[in-house]
């Protein structure tokens, strides 16, 4: 028998969830003296790091209680530069869709057999309105039953006791998701309402994954804060959805700075003049393929 012993770095999750941990892994613990920390793993963002990849599109690996693949990206870039990284991704414990569109979810026609949990309006067919390209899935409803155990929730769904997927986000405020660029294949416009994302609890308080935020990343937030009972937010990471330096962007960095969020990370799909904004204005950071943040 082995006895792990731990020194404290940085004691992040609760207390019962680290008990959880040691249970599962046979690790024994002196009083609270251990290190829990979240690992997020950039498996594909739009800009590349070192000798990385990176395409149009988001991929990122969640290894907390559960080891999650929170979307999967346009290709299977996400598979090239975990192997670089020399990351196992055939135990993953789920895969998190955050939304139907293609530069999130096409990377997940390289991968199978997996537990997939996703809004089901994920796989409604798409166009953009300025060009009637497809910007949806690239299999249908019924294909993705036969490849993945699907799980299909507008609620949100409990992962583990401290990892939620939020289902569908209710829109609240006053200035975030009032246009859409897209339209459905019944030419209705589409306010891509399968939009979801991930908290996770900490003793820090809630971080937060995003993939595009077509919700609203302030509704967003405001959302995983009702539904975890957090009031606290410690970081924020993913794509805003915030395409230029206008209201929406201001009003969305004076809600950041208001809930004093410490560490965050907007990506993908944000102008880079808007990720300067948030440099200059909240001290974010940014992120690239085959970066490692530890929470």
């Amino acid at each position: 028998m082995t006895v792990g012993y731990f020194t404290l770095i940085n004691l992040m999750r609760p207390k019962n969830s680290v008990k959880s941990f040691i249970n599962q892994h046979k690790v024994f613990y002196i009083a609270d003296i251990i290190a829990y920390i979240m690992k997020l793993t950039i498996l594909n963002d739009n800009e590349a790091g070192n000798n990385y990849e990176a395409e149009y599109g988001l991929s990122f690996l969640v290894e907390d209680e559960k080891k999650i693949l929170f979307d999967a990206g346009p290709s299977d870039v996400f598979l090239r530069n975990a192997k670089k990284l020399g990351v196992n991704l055939d135990d993953i414990d789920f895969i998190v869709l955050s939304h139907g569109h293609w530069d999130h979810g096409n990377g997940l026609k390289f991968i199978k057999n997996k537990k997939l949990i996703c809004h089901p309006e994920c796989f409604i067919k798409r166009y953009r309105k300025n060009d009637d390209s497809y910007i949806g899935l690239p299999f249908t409803l019924e294909q993705a039953k036969n490849n993945f155990d699907l799980i299909l929730s507008k609620k949100p769904y409990k992962i583990s006791e401290n990892i939620l997927f939020l289902g569908e986000i209710p829109r609240k405020n006053d200035f975030e998701a009032k246009k859409t660029a897209f339209y459905k294949e019944n030419n209705e416009e589409d306010f891509v309402t399968d939009d979801s994302a991930i908290a996770i609890k900490s003793n820090k308080g809630l971080i937060i994954i995003a993939g595009c935020s077509h919700a609203g990343i302030c509704n967003i937030i405001e959302y995983a804060k009702k539904v975890t009972g957090s009031k606290k937010v410690h970081a924020v990471i993913g794509g805003f959805h915030l395409r230029k330096t206008d209201e929406v962007t201001d009003k969305t960095i004076e809600y950041f700075r208001k809930e004093k969020i410490e560490r965050i990370y907007p990506s993908h799909c944000v102008h880079p003049l808007v990720l300067e904004k948030f440099s200059e204005k909240l001290n974010a950071g940014r992120i690239k393929s085959g970066d490692i943040l530890n929470f």
